[in-house]
């Protein structure tokens, strides 16, 4: 789950996938909200799972928590 998150965020930022660290903040990524709101659209799509926006996932790692939880 993890690595498709971290591959979903490099390719939609076009980085390498080893420049994704999953602890830091989208921001310190440099995602706005809207890139946020794009990025839990693609990973509904791509991952077949429905996302709370008001839900506080603000990094790979809470994000992957709140999917397996939810799941």
């Amino acid at each position: 789950m993890k690595d498709k998150l971290i591959e979903i965020l490099a390719d939609y930022k076009n980085v390498p996938a080893s420049e994704i660290k999953t602890d830091a903040p989208f921001t310190e990524l440099g995602l706005d909200s809207l890139d946020v709101a794009e990025l839990v659209m693609q990973i509904e799509d791509e991952l077949g799972v429905t996302l709370e926006m008001s839900v506080q996932y603000n990094t790979i790692d809470k994000l992957v928590a709140y999917i397996e939880e939810n799941a």
